[in-house]
């Protein structure tokens, strides 16, 4: 890869979009992105905590949108582009834990619940695919599992729903890759997974890669898998 730039050029002026972002993890993220200077969309499907995410971060601005729900995603990429413009990045949180119980403990209900964010992260791709494609600096990334390379037989339906969503990003990876091929041009968008154990306590870490996202070119992210790790 190439030398990161100085600071925090890369992300500076940018517009990122964090689909279920008032998780713990959707906090630390757009406090980070708002100190380097992006403009920061939050969606999220309730109020309440859109109403003390906004008081805890003023100048983020915030969606309440049902992810899993395709026309209601269609009016929530109208309304960011009226209200902010197209976006350049795109952070998926939606997500959840249900398991146990070994291989007989993995219910319908269970895998129907974990789907949903398969379902948005679809939803939201497409939505969002010309801004991201069209930005000279379109960043995708989603927060996925190392149960994806070795699952258990109490978390399959976790990591059958995680598989899914690597799958989707590595296709949408290809097609930024096809798109810029097509026209000539080099690529300017990258969709990355990364991977962790367990999100919590590693949420600025998630914050500090997904920033890093634009401290290099596009070609140097597309369809790359990154482990993020508790510090030693």
């Amino acid at each position: 890869m190439t030398d990161a730039r100085n600071d925090d050029e890369g992300v500076r002026g940018r517009t990122v979009l964090l689909a279920g972002g008032t998780s713990a993890a959707g906090h630390a993220c757009a406090r980070a992105l708002l100190d380097t200077g992006a403009r920061v969309v939050v969606v999220g499907s309730s109020d309440e905590r859109l109403a003390m995410m906004a008081a805890d971060l003023p100048g983020i601005a915030v969606e309440r949108c049902d992810l899993t729900d395709e026309r209601a995603v269609g009016e929530l990429r109208d309304r960011v582009r009226a209200g902010h413009g197209r976006i350049d990045g795109l952070l998926h949180l939606v997500g959840g834990w249900r398991g146990g119980g070994g291989l007989a403990g993995q219910s319908d209900d269970d895998f129907a619940f974990l789907l949903q964010s398969v379902t948005a992260l679809r939803h939201v791709s497409r939505a969002f695919d010309d801004d991201l494609r069209a930005s000279p600096a379109g960043r995708l990334a989603i927060v996925s599992s190392n149960a994806v390379e070795r699952p258990l037989a109490g978390g399959a339906n976790y990591a059958t729903a995680k598989a899914a969503s690597e799958t989707w990003v590595r296709a949408v990876a290809q097609g930024y890759a096809k798109a810029a091929r097509d026209a000539g041009r080099e690529p300017t968008a990258a969709a990355v997974i990364f991977r962790v154990t367990s999100l919590s306590g590693l949420e600025d870490a998630l914050a500090a890669s997904f920033i890093a996202l634009w401290d290099d070119d596009a070609t140097a992210w597309n369809d790359v898998t990154i482990g993020i790790d508790a510090p030693a």
